[in-house]
C-alpha cells in the first residue's frame, strides 16, 4: 500500500500541530515500517493525533495485520482519512480503515472489497482441494479479523463481515449512514474542524487550525516501497540467470557472476515476501535445465522448444493472475520469454558447442599428424619438420632418418614420437 503520509498534530499551550503521512499503493513491508515509525514520532513530539491519507487497491496480509496492531497500541490517536476524491480503501485498505481511532473519508470515494483474494501472499500451488481448502480457513480468519477489529472500535460489525464474505463495496455516504466510518470530510482543513473537540480513548482533540507536519518516508522504505513488486522480482530473477549462467559459461569474468549473484539474493528475498506460485518456479527452473540439455544433445530443437513452453507456462503461474495487484504482465513475460530462448539458443548454445569442437590452433593440433625424421630419433632427441616449423623429437622406439612416424604428444616445444601406421 502506498498512503497518504502520517501527520502528527503536537500538544502546545498556544499551538497545537499534528502529525501526517501518505499512503498511496499496495501495501507491503515499508508501509508497515512507515506507519509504525510514524507513530513513534508523533509519540515523541506529544501529538494530538496522527493523520493518514489512505488510497490503496490492497496489499498483503503480515503486512496489514502489522499495520492494525500498531494502530491497536498506538498511545496516540490514528485518524484514517481516505482520499483524495476518488481514492479507495479496498481489500487490506478496508481492515486498516476500520482499526483506526477516527476512520474519515472524503466525498466520491470507497472502502470494502476485501475478500482475501491474495491478501496475506499464500502461494496457489497445489493439489485443488488443499487449496480450496487454505483458501477457506483464510476467508475465515479474514472474518474473523475483521469483526475483531470493528468490535473493538464500535463499527458496523455485519458490513464489515459482509465486506469480507461478499467483498461488499460502499461509498462514503453509505458507510458514514451504516456506521462504518466516523465522518465524511472535503479536505484537510476541514477535517481538522470536524475532528477538534471529538473524544477519543477518554481524551478530547484539539485540532482546530492545527498546524500539520509531515512525517515523510525514509529513503530506504521509499526505494524498497517501489521495487516489491512482481515484475522487480521477474526482472530480478532474469538477471541472475543471465549473470550466473554467463560466469559458469566464461569462467574468470567476474562482473556477470556478481551482478547475478546481487539479483538473486534480492529475487529470493522478493519470492519470500509476495505470493510466489512454487509450482512456476519449478517449470522456469525445468525451461532452463531443457535449453542447456539441448545443447549438449542431439534432439534438433525438441529440447528447446519445449524449454520456451516451461518458461512461458512457469512465468503465467508464477503470481496470480486473478489477483490485479499481484498480477504479471503478459508485457514482461512475453518479452522475457523470447529474450531467453535467445539467449540460451543463440549466445549460451554457440558458445557451448564452440568448446566441443575440435582445437583448431596451437601446439595440440600437431597430435596424430604423420611426419618424416630428418635425422634418427631416439630417447635422447632428433628433428622433424612440420607446420613450416623445425621441432625436436623423441621417441621410446628408435626412427631412422627419413621414416614415416606420427605425432602422440607435445610437450613444451618438443614432440613425442610413435612408429607411423
Amino acid at each position: 500500500m502506498e498512503g497518504g503520509a502520517p501527520r502528527r498534530l503536537t500538544g502546545d499551550p498556544r499551538r497545537t500541530t499534528g502529525a501526517w503521512a501518505r499512503g498511496d499503493g499496495a501495501i507491503g513491508p515499508a508501509t508497515a515500517s512507515y506507519i509504525s515509525r510514524s507513530i513513534e514520532e508523533a509519540r515523541a513530539q506529544n501529538a494530538q493525533c496522527l493523520i493518514i491519507q489512505l488510497n490503496t487497491p490492497g496489499g498483503l496480509l503480515d503486512s496489514t495485520q502489522k499495520i492494525v496492531q500498531s494502530f491497536l497500541g498506538s498511545p496516540v490517536p490514528v485518524v484514517v482519512y481516505v482520499a483524495p476524491t476518488g481514492a479507495t480503501a479496498t481489500s487490506a485498505g478496508c481492515f486498516i480503515t476500520i482499526a483506526a481511532s477516527v476512520a474519515a473519508m472524503a466525498p466520491a470515494t470507497t472502502i470494502g472489497a476485501a475478500h482475501p483474494v491474495s491478501v496475506g501472499g499464500f502461494p496457489s500451488g497445489g493439489e485443488e482441494k488443499t487449496d480450496e481448502t487454505m483458501k477457506q480457513k483464510l476467508e475465515n480468519f479474514s472474518v474473523s479479523y475483521i469483526e475483531t477489529i470493528a468490535g473493538k472500535r464500535q463499527r458496523n460489525i455485519e458490513w464489515a463481515k459482509s465486506a469480507v464474505k461478499e467483498s461488499a463495496s460502499i461509498t462514503a455516504e453509505k458507510a458514514l449512514q451504516l456506521k462504518v466510518i466516523d465522518l465524511i470530510a472535503l479536505d484537510n482543513t476541514d477535517l481538522l474542524q470536524k475532528l477538534n473537540g471529538r473524544v477519543v480513548d477518554g481524551k478530547p482533540l484539539n485540532t482546530a487550525g492545527a498546524e500539520i507536519v509531515e512525517v515523510r518516508m525514509s529513503p530506504s522504505e521509499h526505494v524498497f516501497q517501489k521495487l516489491w513488486r512482481p515484475e522487480v522480482m521477474f526482472i530480478l530473477m532474469l538477471i541472475a540467470i543471465y549473470g550466473i549462467i554467463g560466469e559458469l559459461t566464461t569462467p574468470g569474468a567476474i562482473l556477470p557472476g556478481v551482478v547475478g549473484a546481487i539479483a538473486l539474493v534480492l529475487a529470493l528475498y522478493l519470492a519470500a515476501i509476495l505470493p510466489v506460485n512454487v509450482t512456476g518456479l519449478v517449470l522456469i527452473a525445468l525451461a532452463l535445465m531443457l535449453f542447456i540439455f539441448d545443447v549438449y544433445a542431439t534432439t534438433h530443437g525438441v529440447l528447446t522448444v519445449g524449454g520456451i513452453i516451461a518458461f512461458l507456462i512457469g512465468s503465467l503461474m508464477l503470481f496470480n493472475r486473478a489477483d490485479p495487484l499481484f498480477r504479471l504482465s503478459l508485457n514482461y513475460i512475453i518479452p522475457a520469454t523470447l529474450v531467453t530462448a535467445t539467449f540460451f539458443v543463440f549466445v549460451i548454445g554457440k558458445g557451448l558447442r564452440a568448446q566441443l569442437l575440435p582445437v583448431k590452433v596451437g601446439a595440440q593440433i600437431l597430435i596424430g599428424k604423420t611426419v618424416t625424421a630428418l635425422t634418427p630419433i631416439d630417447s635422447r632427441g632428433g628433428w622433424i619438420f612440420v607446420e613450416g616449423e623445425y621441432w625436436n623429437a623423441v621417441s621410446d622406439a628408435p626412427i631412422e632418418k627419413g621414416q614415416v612416424a606420427e605425432i602422440a604428444a607435445v610437450q613444451g616445444l618438443t614432440v613425442k614420437l610413435k612408429e607411423g601406421k
